[in-house]
């Protein structure tokens, strides 16, 4: 696998196998979980293997200059495109950083809970407690970095020294993996536009200027310190919503001022994907969904 065509065309489990036979000799699994390839830079990368299409890629249509990806199955940039940066960054990099590939992360982060478990019952390689920063590739556009709840000023101006901008989101792996680890992380844009979406399409050009800046990230770690992991608590102010539609069903517990945002978001998401992030992170986990990542593309 070294094309961007060869990470978008398998299943999330034909995909993992492939993975570890890959980094053979180098990798700890937990299998259907998570891959973690062990590294030698006090960084680790992570993405995830799922996408929320139910079919898999059979056909890539790209532009004249094949710069720009597309495919009537849905062509699962989000989180493919992490994947395979994982794997370039890793070849191109001097020190070898370390990657962690998570299984279902679409439908609650599944793997980076197991993760997180395993780190609690000390399953994991004990060199993790050298790792400084942590950095996901999962996030659409060009050069946004979003940190969600953790507030580390220090780590934010590093990252925006090299080109990226604090955006907003609602939910990665690193929402979980950060805290359970205590060390500060971002997720950073990796060319994928429209995701969850049937019109989801990748931007190959960005997609490698992101690789670029995070190889000069890793060749500079070693000069770095270790950042911490510091809580914030966010708030987000609800907005006006008008959905007309009567007829859609929803769970009865969906309180009445969230109504009618949950059913728009049922265009793009499962009941089963909104009602994990409600268990995990509260109701308003609902207006930060839409606001991320349906309103740039669907504005009411």
């Amino acid at each position: 696998m070294n094309s961007l065509e060869d990470f978008l065309r398998p299943t999330q489990k034909q995909l993992f196998k492939r993975l570890v036979k890959k980094f053979k000799g180098k990798t700890l699994i937990s299998k259907g979980n998570f891959i973690l390839v062990k590294g030698e830079a006090p960084v680790m990368l992570v993405s995830h293997l799922d996408t929320v299409h139910e079919q898999h890629v059979r056909d890539i249509c790209t532009s004249a200059d094949k710069n720009i990806l597309m495919s009537p199955q849905g062509i699962g940039g989000d989180d493919r495109c992490g994947v395979f940066a994982l794997c370039k960054i890793y070849r191109l990099s001097k020190i070898k950083p370390w990657l962690l590939f998570c299984c279902d992360e679409e439908i609650g982060g599944l793997g980076a809970k197991q993760f997180c478990l395993a780190h609690q019952q000390h399953q994991l390689p004990k060199e993790l407690d050298d790792i400084k920063f942590i950095i996901e590739l999962d996030r659409k556009g060009s050069r946004d970095a979003v940190y969600y709840h953790c507030d580390n000023p220090d780590f934010e101006a590093c990252i925006s020294g090299k080109g990226f901008k604090t955006a907003q989101g609602s939910f990665s792996d690193i929402s979980l993996i950060a805290p359970e680890l205590g060390i500060a992380a971002v997720n950073l844009s990796c060319g994928y536009y429209a995701a969850h979406t049937r019109h989801e399409h990748i931007n190959r050009a960005e997609l490698n200027d992101t690789i670029c800046k995070v190889v000069d990230i890793i060749s500079n770690a070693t000069q770095l310190p270790r950042f911490e992991y510091v809580e914030c608590i966010q708030s987000v102010e609800p907005r006006k919503f008008v959905y007309r539609d009567e007829s859609v069903s929803l769970p009865r517990k969906v309180p009445t001022n969230l109504r009618d945002i949950y059913k728009f978001l049922l265009d793009f998401y499962s009941a089963n994907e909104l009602e994990s992030f409600r268990a995990e992170f509260g109701d308003q986990i609902l207006w930060q969904i839409y606001n991320d990542e349906i309103a740039p593309f669907y504005p009411y």
